[in-house]
């Protein structure tokens, strides 16, 4: 018993494998909701097959099981080696929305595959680009990605289509609201576990409920195969098309910044310090998953801050646990039906949902800038005019349809074009060297103790030697 708890505590403790599975298992259920809503987004948006939709969930799941242990288990210099769960970044969606329009599927795996590697290559030196991401910027990025998606989950609400005359209809309207409250009781009486998985049990309860009243549409689930295996560019070969692949290559910025954030979080859950050989691990596995997941019909994956905070409330802190996970990720990725459940659930409950899922990424970027001193600085401008340009193409979508095309892939995206802005804009108001990264911050705290120690010793040296 003395040994599984110490495995429990320890990074690197391994666990019997019953305990491996519902500790895993736990993980999953906490992203789970989060996985699969980027392939329902792009499914929609692109006006994709049901078949396909099955198709991108499972190659969704496949590659997150993938990432997963790249991440947790490591080889060679990828992967951290820290109990961190790989998913598909919310930050990527609108863009690729963009590319997938103006120039379809295969443009948007082209820059993908191109955007993972230009991370993978570049891991060692954003340690030093890290500075012109302070908290004031990454605070206003967080907070426009939830803003700019927040409308997807209001189309969801009123049934997907508004154009439709049944669109925002009562029944839709019922079963939103009836998500979003079994969402908020969950999360307001569950505790620890339940609490994480409240979203998942939205869904759930959300389905049964449109199941009852003849919404729910399962007839997908009865032809979908039992077991089938995710099928490499199913979509064809990718095509490269320059504008969009700088687009996702400026998203991965700012993905690289997520991860960054989430692995020193961990790495203090865990207590295992993170330099920058370790940071820049973890980067290259973010690439190097990408670029996986560009050929496996995939997109760009991130970690998964909600399993962070999973980490932090059971103090479960073995890599092995999220490594399992990424063993259930792969399973289930290989089981369209599980797939064909997730695409047959309907609009007005995925809407109850998003309303809580993506209002809690504008949540998490609102904490994030209440660390941040408004009061003497530049940084209020900063955020109103990044956040106050990234609504532009919310507002009038069409307000850039003048301009180049390689220009419309950046501006009409209201999370790259913001995140450009607080970028240029804390250059020009703040310096980038006025507000330094954690990392550095640790480093020079590091650097500061060892001397004082140093001082010390020599005092005691010199005392005893009088």
């Amino acid at each position: 018993m003395a040994h599984q708890i110490q495995g429990v505590n320890h990074v690197d403790g391994m666990l019997p494998i019953p305990k491996l599975f519902a500790y895993g298992l736990q993980h999953v259920l906490a992203m789970y909701a989060g996985a699969v809503a980027v392939p329902i987004i792009i499914a929609q948006a692109m006006g994709l097959s049901e078949a396909q939709l099955i198709q991108l969930i499972n190659a969704d799941l496949f590659t997150c099981g993938i990432a997963t242990l790249i991440q947790t288990l490591g080889f060679w210099k990828i992967g951290a080696k820290i109990p961190l769960i790989q998913g598909i970044t919310f930050a990527a969606v609108s863009p690729m929305i963009l590319i997938g329009q103006e120039h379809g599927m295969t443009s948007i795996y082209g820059a993908v595959i191109v955007a993972g590697i230009v991370t993978f290559l570049i891991s060692h030196l954003f340690s030093r680009l890290i500075r012109f991401f302070p908290p004031v910027v990454t605070g206003t990025i967080i907070t426009i990605i939830g803003i700019t998606l927040m409308p997807v989950s209001v189309r969801w609400v009123g049934g997907g289509n508004p154009s439709s005359p049944e669109f925002a209809s009562p029944i839709n309207l019922l079963l939103a609201t009836l998500t979003l409250a079994i969402v908020v009781a969950v999360y307001r009486f569950g505790k620890g576990f339940w609490s994480n998985v409240a979203v998942l049990v939205g869904l759930v309860v959300g389905t049964l409920a449109s199941m009852a009243l003849g919404v729910a549409n399962l007839g997908a689930v009865g032809q979908a195969e039992w077991f089938a295996v995710v099928t490499p560019l199913a979509f064809g070969w990718p095509t490269f098309e320059f504008s969009s692949i700088i687009s996702m290559v400026i998203v991965m910025l700012v993905v690289m910044t997520e991860t960054t954030g989430d692995c020193i979080a961990i790495g203090e859950i865990v207590e295992k310090p993170i330099g920058k050989k370790e940071l820049a691990d973890c980067l290259r596995a973010d690439g190097f998953a990408t670029m996986i997941g560009g050929f496996l019909n995939s997109f760009p994956h991130t970690a998964f801050a909600q399993n962070v905070g999973l980490v932090a409330v059971t103090n479960v802190k073995s890599r092995f646990v999220v490594a399992a996970s990424g063993i259930i990720l792969v399973a289930l990725g290989l089981f369209p039906k599980m797939a064909a459940v997730v695409a047959s659930i309907p609009n007005p409950v995925l809407g109850g949902a998003g309303i809580a899922m993506f209002g809690m990424i504008i949540a998490s970027g609102i904490r994030s800038l209440s660390k941040v001193q408004f009061d003497g600085t530049y940084n209020l401008m900063i955020v109103a005019i990044s956040i106050g340009v990234s609504m532009i193409p919310l507002a009038v979508p069409s307000f850039y349809n003048h301009f180049p095309e390689w220009l419309k892939i950046v501006l009409h995206s209201g999370i790259t074009f913001g995140s450009l802005m607080a970028v240029i804009l804390n250059v020009l108001l703040n310096g980038y060297g006025n507000e330094t990264h954690v990392v550095q911050k640790t480093r020079r705290e590091k650097a500061i103790a060892r001397l004082d120690k140093w001082k010390a010793e020599r005092k005691v040296r010199r005392n005893q030697s009088i």
